[in-house]
């Protein structure tokens, strides 16, 4: 049985397979996925679903990150 991958939600940073590029989860609409570059909230671009995207970093271990680096 294979490894199941987590599936992204809002938070969450994600490798986007289509897109070839790394950002983060904003919003959820209907299925389709809002992301934002990594380092603006300007650049933004969706997905047409989460299939495609691969979690890098979780949401929660974001909040740890920036928590840590005060």
């Amino acid at each position: 049985m294979g490894e199941e991958r987590p599936k992204a939600w809002v938070g969450d940073q994600v490798w986007d397979e289509d897109a070839g590029k790394e950002g983060v989860v904003t919003d959820v609409r209907g299925g389709v996925y809002v992301l934002r570059e990594l380092y603006t909230w300007a650049l933004t671009w969706t997905a047409p679903g989460g299939d495609r995207l691969r979690v890098t970093v979780p949401r929660l271990e974001r909040l740890r990150r920036r928590r840590a680096r005060g």
